[in-house]
């Protein structure tokens, strides 16, 4: 029987490690390197979505057919994530819709606390179905005790010039009597 040149590796069965402090990286204990690299990110949304950005663009809120499970889906996607359908017509739909759902926020965008309180919630846009279907939003024109859940509401957009094609061409939706 020949004799094996191999060693037998054994690990503990609880290895201690040594826990870094911030003092051994200042006093050059470990050596370490710091690397801030500058980089430039650029990525596509696709062509549903850039499509629904630039109709924002003009002023419409843009919706798109399934056919397969007869929804109208906005904001629209490539394939309906419901029954991975097609999706290919395009349906301009009107610039109104009915509060689904909102919070009152007393935070704002950076998380500083705010005195009047900011009204944000999710729009069923009319024309789309099944409802609820819609998005995300703010609402103005109306205070924390008038807003309700059903209450119908209309978008107060940017003017034409400022329009970027984002979600904010659409500045607020507002209190709306109706058609």
């Amino acid at each position: 029987m020949e004799k094996s040149n191999k060693k037998e590796i054994t690990y503990p069965k609880n290895p201690a490690g040594t826990h870094l402090r911030s003092s051994d990286i200042r006093n050059k204990v470990i050596t370490h390197s710091w690397w801030e690299p500058e980089i430039q990110y650029a990525w596509s949304i696709g062509p549903a979505m850039s499509k629904f950005l630039h109709g924002l663009k003009e002023g419409k809120i843009l919706g798109i057919h399934c056919h397969k499970c007869k929804r109208l889906i906005t904001p629209p996607r490539s394939f309906c994530e419901y029954c991975y359908g097609p999706t290919d017509t395009w349906v301009e739909l009107k610039d109104t819709g009915t509060i689904n759902t909102y919070s009152i926020s007393y935070l704002d965008p950076n998380a500083n606390r705010i005195e009047d309180p900011i009204l944000i919630g999710v729009i069923s846009i009319d024309g789309a179905y099944p409802k609820p279907m819609g998005f995300m939003h703010y609402f103005g024109e109306m205070s924390k005790d008038e807003i309700k859940i059903g209450m119908r509401v209309k978008a107060v957009w940017k003017p034409e010039n400022e329009r970027e094609g984002a979600i904010t061409d659409i500045k607020y939706f507002k209190p709306y009597g109706g058609d």
